[in-house]
């Protein structure tokens, strides 16, 4: 993707040059400019790809339909048409959720003030607030950067007086990822206005709610991140301990997946949020004594066939095992044959071998009895098979070489088995392949006993070699 940016005016001023210059049709100047564009390095994520309408006759340009639409909509604000607004609301969400170029040029025209305007006059009426924050939320969508702290309040308000309305709390959650989604600075306002007990309030008040509990959960998710580059440090370590030890959510998580047995799209999302919360020994443990390791376990199990939670489910067992004395209690629940089946099983997909080689050496690391139950179980096998199948994935080939080194590190018997099956070939591999393997790759070696020759870098400057 390029990193050149331009203003819709002077794409659309392309494609009309086109069509007046070069006659093209419509499709043809739009495919055109696109290909121009996009040659010189030009992002164009943000911009709508389609032809503006012709001028009018007096010579006024005219505008895309998105802007035609919420010229619409803010008349029925200004006026405002209470009769008229709901239909105004409804056509430019739409057209906001068509694709982030609509709503880019929207938020661009000053669309953001439109919408909280009509949040403001749909206070008092439940059905057109809940239209309205819908509304909100398609706006806000992969532009954070549109809400104000009067729209912060707006939304903690909304959550707070109609947290007994699991349509409103819903959409008021939507918004709120949508605004907190790589932008420290709102999730550091949210969390300050007292978001925290407002979302695990959400989960308990409305556990019956698959959507409701599911969006919480991954808001309190998002509220753990560390994703805006334009933030040199964040407070994601200190919101997940605000969420666990003021907020009970822990708890709140696992109580919360005992209604949604069958449901694996909650409970993925609930063991993604236990992962991000596993940031201390005494939390691992605690997610092990509230039941939430044999959920992990039970659900690794009845839905093998689903990638996307199979995924999470080894993400959080990886996390949870950076607790010594949990490592033991996943491998007594059996999970080490179950994460060998998942990477075997879905030895196609980069991201469950990184993340089950990734376990794996957690429950390796420090814990020789834990080695020997990992190779009676197939999982050197099965991480060799992984780096055979993804020789270009980084972070696999790394996942696995730790996982070879922390499997012999203190089990040197170990070490014959797998060179036999093939292993010195394709660490070797690895670390010729990725520069970012030589460390992993080079100790792996070693502790295998295999003769390791040190890749020697020059630096460029006189009497400089680095090992």
């Amino acid at each position: 993707m390029g990193s050149k940016q331009i203003a819709q005016e002077t794409f659309d001023d392309a494609v009309q040059e086109n069509i007046t210059e070069f006659e093209m049709d419509p499709e043809e100047a739009v495919r055109e400019a696109v290909l121009q564009f996009e040659s010189q390095g030009v992002d164009l994520s943000n911009i709508v790809q389609a032809v503006r309408p012709p001028a009018s006759e007096n010579g006024q340009r005219q505008k895309h339909q998105i802007l035609l639409t919420l010229d619409s909509l803010a008349r029925a604000v200004a006026e405002p048409d209470m009769a008229e607004l709901p239909q105004q609301l409804s056509a430019f969400a739409a057209q906001c959720k068509e694709q982030l170029a609509f709503r880019y040029l929207a938020g661009q025209k000053g669309a953001y003030p439109v919408v909280f305007s009509a949040c403001q006059l749909a206070a008092g009426d439940r059905e057109l607030l809940l239209q309205a924050l819908c509304t909100l939320s398609a706006l806000l969508d992969g532009q954070p950067d549109l809400l104000d702290a009067a729209g912060q309040e707006l939304l903690l308000q909304s959550l707070r007086e109609r947290r007994d309305d699991a349509e409103i709390t819903l959409a008021g959650i939507r918004c709120l990822r949508h605004a907190c989604l790589k932008h420290e600075q709102n999730r550091q306002d949210f969390v300050r206005g007292g978001i925290l007990p407002l979302l695990t309030g959400a989960i308990v008040q409305h556990g019956d709610s698959a959507e409701v509990v599911r969006t919480a959960a991954s808001a309190l998710r998002i509220m753990t991140f560390d994703d805006d580059i334009r933030v040199p440090f964040g407070h994601a370590h200190d919101h997940a301990k605000m969420i666990v030890l003021e907020n009970d959510g822990l708890r709140v998580l696992i109580e919360a997946a005992k209604a949604f047995t069958d449901n694996s799209g909650v409970l993925s999302e609930l063991c993604a949020t236990l992962s991000r919360l596993s940031v201390r020994n005494e939390f691992c443990q605690d997610i092990v004594d509230l039941g939430g390791l044999n959920f992990m376990v039970t659900l690794l199990a009845d839905c093998m066939e689903h990638p996307d939670v199979v995924k999470q489910v080894l993400s959080a067992i990886r996390a949870v095992a950076g607790n010594d004395d949990v490592k033991d209690a996943i491998v007594d629940a059996g999970a080490t044959e179950l994460i060998v089946l998942a990477i075997s099983h879905h030895l196609g997909n980069p991201q469950i071998c990184e993340q089950g080689c990734a376990a794996l050496c957690m429950l390796a690391l420090r814990k020789p009895e834990n080695c020997s139950v990992i190779m009676e179980g197939g999982g050197a096998l099965a991480a060799l098979q992984a780096m055979k199948a993804h020789p270009r994935e980084v972070a696999v080939q790394k996942q696995a070489c730790m996982l070879i080194r922390n499997l012999v590190s203190r089990s040197r018997d170990l070490s014959q088995p797998i060179l036999a099956m093939g292993a010195e070939l394709l660490i070797a591999e690895a670390r010729a392949a990725h520069r970012d393997c030589d460390d992993v790759a080079r100790a792996a070696l070693r502790d295998l006993g295999c003769q390791v020759e040190l890749r020697e870098l020059w630096t460029g400057q006189k009497g400089s070699l680095a090992q």
